[in-house]
């Protein structure tokens, strides 16, 4: 038990699902050595008929409340379940966690004024409960009340694994795509850039070619068309500076619909996908080469780097910038958003801060989420100190 409890001061659990909603991911994250080691990882996949009443509720933003509290249980239970695969993998027992990072999965997102709020469901409740594990979650609403945007979060755990000596930027490639800027001398920026993959997703989803354009195989068939593109450029957000946030709320088919529908005739469905992959890529250029010029490298993760068109569409819009994998830094690309919370947890139960007012443009660095007693067992009281 001594050895147990030993162990329980350095491993973490993260989970996270993103804008793409495809299921949650978890690895299990030793903390021992900062920054981490990721021991373990899963992807627990969302029931089809789960992904789509999720996709349905931010589409329509509406629900009834008793659907809306059996999603939040439903999704609950997925991540529960998501950790508890991981913890398998890693081969260990729950014991030797010292807490569960749950980001939740996103339904809405609007940190404008008058009612700036952001809401992530996945009941922290049942994963403390299920798995016997100190849970925090709730992390994006302290910083909204701070008065920050509420997003991103990540960056703060990029700035702690991937600063150094030249100006870098990670780009993280998820439904809404985002970077961090990390200037030696400068306070860390970073900001939500617009599409990422969702508008792609969405649109392969619509005519018939599954949740994804798999490598961009799709959207390599077709040409971009220059009036489209202009036509979405021109989207305000684009030109908006940080501090800023995006979402589904912002980006999605009926945003595309509206720009399309001013088009005769109407285009082919690949072009509209090569166009879309344009955008993403056009957009994130721009952004990069707008606030941080200076930058040398660019470390790329999340989903979107295994989509070969996007990345070459990118580093066409960035010559001579250096672009890379974040693997080059020892840290996989699909888990660096779950390590994220694993850490932010972290920082949670050590009473040290999570956020970036830099980043959020909140008032102040707070301490972020609510911490969710994993039962008998829960150490969280005894141990916090020195973590």
């Amino acid at each position: 038990m001594k050895n147990a409890n030993k162990a329980a001061r350095h491993y973490y659990i993260g989970l996270i699902s993103g804008t793409s909603m495809d299921g949650v991911d978890a690895v299990v994250v030793d903390f021992a050595h900062p920054p981490g080691t990721i021991l373990a990882s899963h992807c627990q996949s969302y029931p089809e008929d789960l992904r789509r009443r999720l996709l349905d509720l931010c589409a329509t933003q509406r629900v009834s409340l008793v659907e809306f509290l059996e999603l939040d249980q439903a999704v609950g239970h997925c991540f529960a379940a998501a950790a508890l695969q991981v913890l398998s993998r890693a081969g260990l027992p729950a014991g030797t966690i010292r807490a569960i990072g749950s980001h939740g999965q996103t339904v809405y997102h609007h940190p404008a004024p008058p009612c700036r709020s952001s809401l992530q469901i996945g009941d922290p409740n049942v994963i403390a409960e299920t798995t016997g594990i100190p849970t925090v979650a709730d992390f994006r609403r302290r910083d909204l009340s701070a008065g920050g945007e509420g997003a991103p979060l990540v960056p703060a755990y990029h700035a702690a694994v991937f600063t150094t000596d030249h100006p870098r930027a990670v780009l993280n490639l998820g439904g809404i795509a985002n970077l961090t800027l990390l200037t030696p001398g400068r306070p860390v920026r970073a900001f939500d850039t617009g599409p990422g993959n969702v508008l792609m997703d969405a649109w392969a989803a619509r005519h018939g070619r599954g949740p994804m354009d798999r490598d961009g195989a799709w959207a390599a068939t077709g040409s971009v068309l220059p009036r489209l593109l202009e036509r979405l450029l021109e989207e305000p957000y684009f030109q908006r500076p940080p501090p800023k946030s995006t979402g589904r709320e912002h980006f999605h088919l009926r945003w595309l619909d509206a720009r399309l529908n001013a088009l005769s005739p109407q285009p082919d469905p690949a072009d509209v996908q090569a166009t879309l992959c344009e955008l993403s890529a056009a957009s994130i250029a721009a952004a990069l080469k707008r606030t941080a010029p200076e930058v040398e490298e660019l470390l790329v993760c999340g989903g979107g780097v295994h989509n070969a068109r996007l990345m070459a569409r990118l580093a066409a819009h960035l010559p001579g910038l250096s672009i890379h994998s974040t693997a080059k830094c020892g840290l996989d690309p699909d888990w660096v958003e779950a390590a994220a919370f694993a850490w932010l947890a972290r920082q949670t139960l050590a009473g040290r801060t999570g956020n970036l007012p830099s980043v959020t443009g909140a008032r102040e660095a707070v301490i972020l989420g609510g911490v969710y007693a994993g039962g008998a067992g829960d150490r969280t009281r005894d141990e916090t100190a020195g973590n």
